[in-house]
């Protein structure tokens, strides 16, 4: 087994047990509720308790990324063994701090070499979808030539498209981009949303309803993956009935390898809110 060790952050929102099963590292972001209740994401709080909270107080809490001093720690326990190089995908700097936070610690290590911190430019389970693809690697005894080169493929190569109930959430946190201009005040026109090469959230286009959003989306991965196999991702905030309908649907109509169904954790969960979900996709 390669001596490699892949760390990430909360907001890859990896179901537990794949992070127990590869030996995945996570480094928890935090979610303000307010000044004196705070909670690290998927830590302290999970993603169902997330959402009844935010149903009962009726807010929009604030998030925070991990301090480098956070990040250092991770790193010096990692590093206590001989050879070991560290793997960190993080989500899009464009997004967070959390990317930068992990680069500055890298710099205050002796060993600033035996670790690469990756921006993702992704969110949620399209940063999921790589960190576990990377650890299956490691677990199969890849060298970190052979990881870096399937990293680097990976970032190519993975889409992501999702649907939100509201644009309020990503209004509110800041992280909206040009989406504002997506949704306005158009009545049942559901916005198709992605992320663009540099990691901003953008209005990809925009349908009459969610069944008409979702046939475009199914038909936009079909353009781009064909028949070949691949990885998919469906994450989703309290809308599982969704979420299975869209896997079950992938399934049917992809050559799939693997497949996972993953709930949107706090953080994420904060910018997109309550309804939203994700597909995310890659090359096998």
């Amino acid at each position: 087994m390669s001596n490699i060790k892949v760390v990430t952050d909360s907001t890859a929102d990896i179901p537990v047990e794949l992070i127990e099963e590869l030996g995945i590292t996570v480094v928890p972001l935090n979610v303000i509720f307010s000044d004196d209740e705070m909670y690290e994401d998927g830590v302290t709080l999970t993603s169902n308790q997330f959402y009844q909270k935010v149903k009962e107080k009726n807010v929009i809490p604030s998030t925070s990324q991990p301090t480098p001093y956070q990040f250092e720690e991770v790193y010096r326990s990692l590093l206590e063994e001989d050879d070991t190089h560290i793997l960190s995908i993080h989500l899009s700097s464009k997004l967070s701090g959390t990317y930068q936070a992990a680069s500055i610690a890298k710099q205050t290590m002796d060993d600033i070499d035996s670790i690469h911190v990756v921006d993702s430019k992704r969110a949620s389970y399209a940063i999921g979808i790589i960190v576990v693809e990377m650890a299956r690697m490691v677990k199969a005894g890849k060298s970190l030539v052979e990881c870096k080169a399937r990293l680097e493929h990976l970032l190519k190569e993975t889409t992501v498209f999702f649907m939100v109930d509201t644009l309020e959430y990503l209004q509110k946190n800041g992280r909206i981009g040009t989406a504002s201009a997506v949704l306005g005040s158009m009545l049942k026109i559901k916005p198709i949303l992605s992320l663009s090469e540099q990691g901003e959230v953008i209005p990809f286009e925009k349908a009459r309803g969610q069944k008409k959003a979702l046939n475009r989306i199914v038909e936009l991965l079909k353009e781009q993956y064909g028949s070949q196999p691949i990885h998919v991702g469906i994450s989703h905030a309290v809308n599982e009935s969704l979420a299975v309908e869209m896997i079950d649907r992938i399934k049917a109509e992809f050559n799939v390898e693997s497949d996972v169904i993953t709930s949107i954790g706090a953080v994420i969960g904060a910018h997109v809110g309550p309804g939203t979900v994700a597909i995310s996709m890659t090359k096998a």
